[in-house]
C-alpha cells in the first residue's frame, strides 16, 4: 500500500492560547488514523496538538500533528455511561452528543474547546476534582501510537506503566489515537449554583472546608487585596439539577443545549490597557457586584463562562499573556498563598483573573494535582514579568508545591524537577516507550524531561 500523501503547511509564529511563546513549525493534518503513522516517518521531534488551547509551549514543536480532524465517535453505552471517540473530538462535541441523552463530562476544564487526546495528556482537573479527581481517573482505556509505529491499547491492566504515564505525560510517550472513558449520568443540562462571599483568605479556606461534599467549587480570587481584605473572593458551589429541582419553564427541555459564541474580541487590545490600577478597579466592581446568591442556570456559563468571548486571549494585547498556576500541599497553601499574594500586591502585579481550588489526591506520573490548594492567575506579558515569576517560583518550591505544565511557558527546568519528585520513574517509563525522543516539544526541551 502507499504512503500516504499527507497534508503539510508551514506555520510561522504558531502560538498557543497564551500568545507567548511563539514557534515556526510545520504542521501535519492526518485525516483518518490510517494516516498518522506516515506522520512519524519523516522523524522528530514531533508532538501531538489539539486545538491550542494550552498556555505556552506545550504542544509547540519544528514538527506537529494536526489532531482535530480526527474527530470520530466509535462507541456510546447508555447502559454503561461510557463513550469512545478519537482523539480530535473536543469536548465541545463530546457534550453536544452525550448531553440530549442525559450525561455529562466527568471532569471539565474551564473551557470545552479541549480535545480528548489534550484532556488525556493534560490529565485536566476541574471544579470537581476534591471529589472526582482528574480526567485520568475517568479513562476506561486508551490507544497509543508509539515511536515505533505500533498502536497498543492501554489501561489499568493492559500496559499500565505505559498508561499511568500518558495519563498527563504532555503526549512525550505517544500520540493518544482513540479513549474510552466514563460519563455522569445527570437529569437536566442545568447547575444549581450557590454564590458566597468571603472577606479575606482565612474566610474562604473557612468556606471550602465546610463545603468539601459540594460536587464543584472555585473561588474568584481579589489577588490585589491587601490587609484585612488579603485574599478576599467570591465562592461558587454547583450541583446538577434534578428534573424536580428545575424551575416550571425549564421543565419542557431540561436536556437543551446552549447556542454559539455570543461576543468576539476582533483585535489585540492595547498592552497598556491591563495593568495593576485598571486590574484594582476590576476587581472592586467585580466584588461588589458578585453578593451572596442561590440560582439555576445553565452549564454553559458555569462551566464555561469565557467560552462565550471568541479571542478573549486578545484582551492581553500583541505581546500575550503567562498563566501561571501553582499547586501547594494542604499544610502550606494557607500560608504559601499569603505570601504569593502579598508578592503579588507588592509588585502590582495584578491578575485580571484569578481563580482558587481545592484539590484531592494525587496519583500519577507528572500529573499536575496533589491534596493542597490551587491559584491560577493571568499576567500580561512585560519587561518586568518574568523576574517576578521567578519570585514566586521560589515560594512555591520552598513550600513543596508544583507549576501546571499545560499552563507554563517560561519555568526552569531546575523548579520542575523540584516540583515533581516522580521525574525519574516517568523518564524511565518514557525512554522504553521512545528511546529516540521522537516525541518531543518546546516545554520538554525546556524542562530537560
Amino acid at each position: 500500500m502507499p504512503t500516504p500523501t499527507l497534508p503539510i503547511t508551514n506555520e510561522k509564529d504558531l502560538t498557543n492560547w497564551g500568545n507567548f511563546p511563539r514557534a515556526d513549525a510545520q504542521v501535519v493534518t492526518p485525516r483518518r488514523l490510517d494516516e498518522l503513522p506516515a506522520a512519524l516517518a519523516s522523524g522528530g521531534p514531533l508532538i501531538g496538538r489539539g486545538l491550542g488551547r494550552s498556555y505556552g509551549d506545550a504542544s509547540l514543536a519544528a514538527k506537529v500533528v494536526q489532531m482535530t480532524q480526527l474527530n470520530r465517535f466509535v462507541a456510546f453505552d447508555a447502559q454503561a455511561g461510557t463513550i469512545t471517540c478519537e482523539a480530535g473530538c473536543s469536548l465541545a462535541e463530546v457534550l453536544d452528543h452525550v448531553v440530549p441523552r442525559g450525561f455529562f463530562l466527568p471532569v471539565t476544564p474551564g473551557t470545552k474547546f479541549v480535545t480528548v487526546g489534550g484532556a488525556i495528556a493534560a490529565d485536566v482537573h476541574g471544579k470537581n476534582h476534591h471529589k472526582d479527581g482528574s480526567f485520568g481517573d475517568h479513562v476506561l482505556w486508551l490507544e497509543l501510537l508509539r515511536a515505533d509505529g505500533r498502536t497498543v491499547r492501554c489501561s489499568p491492566n493492559a500496559e499500565p506503566a505505559l498508561f499511568e504515564a500518558t495519563l498527563g505525560g504532555m503526549g512525550l510517550t505517544g500520540l493518544v489515537t482513540q479513549a474510552c472513558f466514563r460519563l455522569k449520568p445527570i437529569e437536566s443540562a442545568y447547575i444549581r449554583q450557590t454564590r458566597k462571599r468571603a472577606a479575606n483568605l482565612e474566610a474562604i479556606f473557612r468556606l471550602f472546608e465546610e463545603n468539601t461534599q459540594t460536587t464543584y467549587s472555585m473561588a474568584w480570587i481579589d489577588c490585589l487585596a491587601g490587609g484585612s481584605r488579603l485574599g478576599r473572593s467570591v465562592l461558587f458551589l454547583g450541583e446538577h439539577a434534578t428534573l424536580s429541582e428545575l424551575p416550571r419553564s425549564l421543565q419542557s427541555r431540561p436536556l437543551a443545549a446552549r447556542g454559539g459564541l455570543k461576543l468576539d474580541v476582533p483585535l489585540f487590545l492595547p498592552n497598556k490597557l491591563l495593568n495593576g490600577w485598571s486590574v484594582r478597579l476590576f476587581n472592586e466592581a467585580l466584588f461588589r457586584t458578585w453578593r451572596d446568591k442561590r440560582m439555576t442556570l445553565h452549564y454553559d456559563p458555569f462551566f464555561y463562562p469565557l467560552d462565550k468571548i471568541h479571542h478573549w486571549n486578545r484582551i492581553y494585547g500583541r505581546r500575550g499573556f503567562v498563566q501561571y498556576q501553582p499547586v501547594l500541599p494542604l499544610e502550606q497553601s494557607y500560608d504559601g498563598m499569603v505570601e504569593i499574594l502579598e508578592a503579588i500586591a507588592r509588585f502590582n502585579q495584578g491578575s485580571f483573573l484569578a481563580v482558587l481550588k481545592l484539590f484531592g489526591d494525587q496519583r500519577r506520573g507528572i500529573s499536575f494535582p496533589m491534596r493542597g490548594y490551587t491559584l491560577a492567575l493571568d499576567f500580561p506579558v512585560s519587561e518586568s514579568l518574568f523576574r517576578f515569576l521567578d519570585t514566586l517560583d521560589e515560594i512555591v518550591v520552598r513550600r513543596g508545591g508544583r507549576i501546571y505544565l499545560a499552563k507554563d511557558g517560561r519555568m526552569k527546568a531546575k523548579t520542575f524537577a523540584a516540583g515533581y519528585p516522580t521525574l525519574a520513574s516517568f523518564r524511565e517509563v518514557r525512554d522504553e516507550a521512545d528511546p529516540t525522543r521522537l516525541f518531543g516539544s518546546q516545554l520538554s526541551q525546556r524542562l530537560s524531561i
